[in-house]
Protein backbone atom coordinates (compact mmCIF):
# COMPACT_ATOMS: atom_id res chain seq x y z
CA UNK A 1 0.00 0.00 0.00
CA UNK A 2 0.50 3.90 -0.96
CA UNK A 3 0.30 6.14 1.47
CA UNK A 4 -0.66 9.79 -0.96
CA UNK A 5 -0.44 12.91 0.87
CA UNK A 6 0.85 16.52 0.15
CA UNK A 7 2.92 18.52 2.66
CA UNK A 8 2.54 22.71 2.81
CA UNK A 9 3.89 25.12 4.77
CA UNK A 10 2.70 29.08 5.68
CA UNK A 11 3.73 32.48 6.33
CA UNK A 12 2.06 35.35 7.77
CA UNK A 13 5.23 37.91 6.77
CA UNK A 14 7.97 35.43 6.09
CA UNK A 15 8.79 35.60 8.69
CA UNK A 16 5.81 36.11 10.83
CA UNK A 17 3.14 33.81 13.19
CA UNK A 18 3.65 30.82 10.62
CA UNK A 19 2.10 27.22 9.83
CA UNK A 20 1.80 23.72 8.67
CA UNK A 21 -0.01 20.86 7.75
CA UNK A 22 -0.36 17.69 5.86
CA UNK A 23 -3.43 15.86 4.12
CA UNK A 24 -4.23 12.37 3.19
CA UNK A 25 -7.83 12.77 3.57
CA UNK A 26 -10.51 13.42 5.44
CA UNK A 27 -9.83 11.00 8.50
CA UNK A 28 -6.09 11.42 8.46
CA UNK A 29 -4.52 15.19 8.19
CA UNK A 30 -2.82 17.31 11.07
CA UNK A 31 -1.69 20.79 11.33
CA UNK A 32 0.31 23.01 13.91
CA UNK A 33 2.26 26.47 13.57
CA UNK A 34 4.65 29.17 15.76
CA UNK A 35 4.30 32.66 16.73
CA UNK A 36 7.08 33.21 14.45
CA UNK A 37 8.63 31.38 11.99
CA UNK A 38 9.02 31.23 7.98
CA UNK A 39 7.90 29.88 5.17
CA UNK A 40 10.59 27.29 4.69
CA UNK A 41 9.91 26.21 8.25
CA UNK A 42 6.35 25.62 7.95
CA UNK A 43 6.84 23.55 4.55
CA UNK A 44 9.67 21.58 6.75
CA UNK A 45 7.79 20.80 9.45
CA UNK A 46 5.18 19.25 7.68
CA UNK A 47 6.86 16.72 5.96
CA UNK A 48 8.30 15.73 9.21
CA UNK A 49 5.12 15.38 10.80
CA UNK A 50 3.93 13.30 8.66
CA UNK A 51 6.93 10.77 8.55
CA UNK A 52 6.94 10.92 12.20
CA UNK A 53 3.02 9.88 12.42
CA UNK A 54 3.42 7.10 10.25
CA UNK A 55 6.79 5.97 11.27
CA UNK A 56 5.12 3.03 12.93
CA UNK A 57 3.27 1.82 9.62
CA UNK A 58 5.43 0.04 6.94
CA UNK A 59 3.84 1.41 3.63
CA UNK A 60 5.47 3.40 1.13
CA UNK A 61 4.66 7.39 1.39
CA UNK A 62 4.28 9.44 -1.59
CA UNK A 63 4.45 13.24 -0.75
CA UNK A 64 3.39 16.11 -3.06
CA UNK A 65 5.00 19.32 -2.41
CA UNK A 66 5.40 22.67 -3.88
CA UNK A 67 8.18 23.95 -2.55
CA UNK A 68 11.18 22.60 -4.35
CA UNK A 69 13.51 24.05 -1.07
CA UNK A 70 12.17 20.61 0.64
CA UNK A 71 12.35 18.43 -2.26
CA UNK A 72 15.82 18.84 -2.85
CA UNK A 73 16.85 19.57 0.81
CA UNK A 74 15.87 16.16 1.49
CA UNK A 75 16.85 14.57 -1.73
CA UNK A 76 19.69 16.44 -2.83
CA UNK A 77 21.70 18.25 0.03
CA UNK A 78 20.70 17.01 2.97
CA UNK A 79 23.41 13.93 3.02
CA UNK A 80 25.98 16.47 1.65
CA UNK A 81 25.70 19.06 4.55
CA UNK A 82 25.74 15.73 7.24
CA UNK A 83 29.12 14.64 5.58
CA UNK A 84 30.35 18.75 5.89
CA UNK A 85 29.03 18.62 9.53
CA UNK A 86 26.05 20.26 8.89
CA UNK A 87 27.89 23.05 6.44
CA UNK A 88 26.73 23.96 3.42
CA UNK A 89 28.92 24.30 0.22
CA UNK A 90 30.48 28.13 0.87
CA UNK A 91 31.12 27.03 4.93
CA UNK A 92 27.55 28.51 6.44
CA UNK A 93 25.92 26.65 8.86
CA UNK A 94 22.84 24.76 7.54
CA UNK A 95 19.71 27.14 8.05
CA UNK A 96 16.60 25.44 10.17
CA UNK A 97 19.41 22.95 11.38
CA UNK A 98 17.00 21.44 13.90
CA UNK A 99 14.45 20.36 11.56
CA UNK A 100 16.66 19.24 9.16
CA UNK A 101 18.54 16.76 11.18
CA UNK A 102 14.84 15.17 12.73
CA UNK A 103 14.22 14.45 8.96
CA UNK A 104 17.55 13.14 8.17
CA UNK A 105 16.40 10.53 11.23
CA UNK A 106 13.16 10.49 10.40
CA UNK A 107 14.13 9.12 6.61
CA UNK A 108 15.89 6.35 7.76
CA UNK A 109 14.81 3.46 6.63
CA UNK A 110 11.78 4.96 4.99
CA UNK A 111 10.44 4.19 1.62
CA UNK A 112 9.65 7.98 -0.02
CA UNK A 113 8.96 9.57 -2.76
CA UNK A 114 9.05 13.06 -3.36
CA UNK A 115 6.94 14.77 -6.00
CA UNK A 116 6.95 18.91 -6.84
CA UNK A 117 3.33 20.22 -8.10
CA UNK A 118 2.53 23.65 -8.81
CA UNK A 119 1.13 25.30 -5.69
CA UNK A 120 -2.51 27.22 -6.41
CA UNK A 121 -3.05 25.16 -9.42
CA UNK A 122 -6.04 22.65 -8.15
CA UNK A 123 -4.15 19.69 -7.31
CA UNK A 124 -6.59 18.36 -4.38
CA UNK A 125 -3.97 17.22 -1.84
CA UNK A 126 -1.91 20.34 -2.18
CA UNK A 127 -5.21 22.63 -1.57
CA UNK A 128 -5.66 20.88 1.17
CA UNK A 129 -2.67 21.03 3.28
CA UNK A 130 -2.30 24.89 2.04
CA UNK A 131 -5.28 25.42 3.48
CA UNK A 132 -4.05 23.61 6.81
CA UNK A 133 -1.04 25.89 6.91
CA UNK A 134 -2.92 29.10 6.24
CA UNK A 135 -5.30 28.12 9.07
CA UNK A 136 -2.07 27.57 11.50
CA UNK A 137 -0.50 30.59 11.06
CA UNK A 138 -3.94 32.62 10.87
CA UNK A 139 -4.69 30.94 14.46
CA UNK A 140 -1.37 31.78 15.95
CA UNK A 141 -1.34 35.15 14.53
CA UNK A 142 -4.72 35.65 16.29
CA UNK A 143 -3.33 34.07 19.38
CA UNK A 144 -5.84 30.38 19.19
CA UNK A 145 -4.31 27.50 18.84
CA UNK A 146 -4.00 26.02 15.57
CA UNK A 147 -6.52 22.40 15.24
CA UNK A 148 -4.49 19.71 15.65
CA UNK A 149 -6.24 17.13 13.36
CA UNK A 150 -6.60 13.72 13.64
CA UNK A 151 -3.22 12.76 12.45
CA UNK A 152 -2.55 9.11 11.87
CA UNK A 153 -4.08 6.33 13.76
CA UNK A 154 -1.41 4.87 16.19
CA UNK A 155 0.70 6.95 15.87
CA UNK A 156 3.30 7.80 18.73
CA UNK A 157 3.56 10.97 20.65
CA UNK A 158 6.25 12.86 19.56
CA UNK A 159 7.53 16.27 20.25
CA UNK A 160 8.42 18.42 17.52
CA UNK A 161 11.88 20.12 17.34
CA UNK A 162 11.32 23.68 18.02
CA UNK A 163 12.44 27.08 16.14
CA UNK A 164 15.45 27.47 17.42
CA UNK A 165 16.75 29.40 14.46
CA UNK A 166 15.12 32.00 12.64
CA UNK A 167 15.53 32.52 8.97
CA UNK A 168 17.23 35.98 8.89
CA UNK A 169 14.96 38.65 6.83
CA UNK A 170 16.36 41.76 5.31
CA UNK A 171 15.39 43.72 7.30
CA UNK A 172 16.29 42.67 11.08
CA UNK A 173 19.43 41.67 12.49
CA UNK A 174 20.60 38.66 11.97
CA UNK A 175 20.56 36.25 15.25
CA UNK A 176 24.06 34.98 16.40
CA UNK A 177 26.11 37.32 14.18
CA UNK A 178 25.23 34.80 11.17
CA UNK A 179 26.55 36.62 8.15
CA UNK A 180 24.07 35.61 5.29
CA UNK A 181 26.32 33.82 2.05
CA UNK A 182 25.77 35.86 -1.53
CA UNK A 183 23.24 33.17 -2.49
CA UNK A 184 21.13 34.01 0.63
CA UNK A 185 21.30 37.79 0.23
CA UNK A 186 20.60 37.37 -3.40
CA UNK A 187 17.07 35.77 -2.47
CA UNK A 188 16.40 37.90 0.61
CA UNK A 189 16.65 40.99 -1.67
CA UNK A 190 14.57 39.52 -4.41
CA UNK A 191 11.74 38.54 -1.74
CA UNK A 192 12.07 42.19 -0.37
CA UNK A 193 10.76 43.27 -3.92
CA UNK A 194 7.89 41.24 -3.45
CA UNK A 195 7.18 42.79 -0.23
CA UNK A 196 4.10 45.94 0.41
CA UNK A 197 6.98 47.37 2.47
CA UNK A 198 9.19 47.82 0.11
CA UNK A 199 6.64 48.01 -3.13
CA UNK A 200 5.24 51.04 -1.38
CA UNK A 201 8.21 52.97 -1.02
CA UNK A 202 9.80 54.02 -4.19
CA UNK A 203 13.29 55.13 -2.31
CA UNK A 204 13.45 51.88 -0.96
CA UNK A 205 12.66 50.05 -4.47
CA UNK A 206 15.23 52.33 -6.06
CA UNK A 207 17.93 51.45 -4.08
CA UNK A 208 17.81 47.69 -5.08
CA UNK A 209 17.93 48.60 -8.76
CA UNK A 210 20.94 48.85 -10.90
CA UNK A 211 21.19 52.24 -12.70
CA UNK A 212 21.19 50.43 -15.72
CA UNK A 213 18.34 48.20 -14.88
CA UNK A 214 15.54 46.25 -17.32
CA UNK A 215 12.69 44.02 -17.01
CA UNK A 216 11.01 41.86 -19.87
CA UNK A 217 7.59 41.77 -18.33
CA UNK A 218 4.89 38.67 -18.29
CA UNK A 219 3.74 40.70 -20.87
CA UNK A 220 6.64 41.01 -23.05
CA UNK A 221 6.91 44.63 -22.50
CA UNK A 222 10.59 46.20 -21.87
CA UNK A 223 10.81 48.21 -18.84
CA UNK A 224 13.35 50.61 -18.21
CA UNK A 225 13.96 51.60 -14.46
CA UNK A 226 12.69 54.82 -14.58
CA UNK A 227 9.68 53.50 -16.35
CA UNK A 228 9.20 50.76 -13.59
CA UNK A 229 9.78 53.33 -10.53
CA UNK A 230 7.21 55.32 -11.95
CA UNK A 231 4.52 52.35 -11.81
CA UNK A 232 5.86 50.51 -8.80
CA UNK A 233 2.87 49.72 -6.30
CA UNK A 234 2.10 46.43 -4.58
CA UNK A 235 1.74 43.23 -6.04
CA UNK A 236 -0.37 40.42 -5.92
CA UNK A 237 0.83 37.88 -2.94
CA UNK A 238 3.39 36.07 -4.35
CA UNK A 239 5.09 32.96 -3.14
CA UNK A 240 9.02 32.64 -4.25
CA UNK A 241 10.14 29.51 -4.84
CA UNK A 242 13.73 28.64 -5.81
CA UNK A 243 14.19 27.24 -8.97
CA UNK A 244 18.17 27.67 -9.11
CA UNK A 245 20.63 30.16 -8.21
CA UNK A 246 24.34 29.88 -9.54
CA UNK A 247 27.21 31.95 -9.67
CA UNK A 248 28.00 33.12 -13.66
CA UNK A 249 30.80 35.44 -13.00
CA UNK A 250 32.42 37.29 -10.15
CA UNK A 251 30.44 39.87 -8.67
CA UNK A 252 27.29 38.37 -10.94
CA UNK A 253 24.18 35.79 -9.53
CA UNK A 254 21.96 34.28 -11.59
CA UNK A 255 18.19 33.68 -9.64
CA UNK A 256 15.94 31.63 -11.03
CA UNK A 257 12.71 30.82 -9.66
CA UNK A 258 8.66 30.50 -9.60
CA UNK A 259 6.30 32.78 -8.58
CA UNK A 260 2.82 31.56 -7.35
CA UNK A 261 0.36 34.13 -7.17
CA UNK A 262 -2.61 33.89 -4.13
CA UNK A 263 -4.80 34.50 -7.46
CA UNK A 264 -3.71 31.19 -8.92
CA UNK A 265 -0.85 32.47 -11.28
CA UNK A 266 2.24 30.66 -12.46
CA UNK A 267 5.38 32.65 -13.41
CA UNK A 268 9.08 31.86 -14.18
CA UNK A 269 11.39 34.49 -12.95
CA UNK A 270 14.90 34.92 -13.78
CA UNK A 271 17.02 37.95 -12.19
CA UNK A 272 20.07 38.89 -12.37
CA UNK A 273 21.61 40.45 -9.81
CA UNK A 274 25.47 41.96 -9.50
CA UNK A 275 27.52 43.43 -6.45
CA UNK A 276 27.63 47.43 -6.63
CA UNK A 277 28.56 49.73 -3.93
CA UNK A 278 28.84 46.92 -1.38
CA UNK A 279 25.66 45.04 -2.07
CA UNK A 280 23.66 43.19 -4.87
CA UNK A 281 21.70 45.28 -7.15
CA UNK A 282 19.65 44.00 -9.73
CA UNK A 283 20.66 44.69 -13.30
CA UNK A 284 17.70 42.84 -15.35
CA UNK A 285 14.68 40.82 -14.59
CA UNK A 286 12.48 38.92 -16.89
CA UNK A 287 8.92 36.86 -16.00
CA UNK A 288 7.16 34.56 -18.55
CA UNK A 289 3.68 32.81 -17.88
CA UNK A 290 4.38 28.93 -17.36
CA UNK A 291 2.07 27.03 -19.00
Amino acid sequence: MTIIAAADGSALGNPGPAGWGWYVDRDHWASGGWDHGTNNMGELMAVLDLLQQTAHVDDELHVYCDSTYVINTITKWMAAWKRRGWKKGDGKPVMNLDLVQALDAAMQGRRVKFEWVKGHAGHHLNEEADRLANAAALAHKEGRAPAAGPGWPGAAASAPPPPAEREPDLFSDLDGGHEPSDAERVIELERSLLSDDVRSDRTRVAALLHPQWQEVGRSGRLWTREEFLDDVHPVIPTHLDVVSLSEVAPGVQLLVWRALGEDGSSTLRSSLWVRDRGDWRQLFHQGTAEA
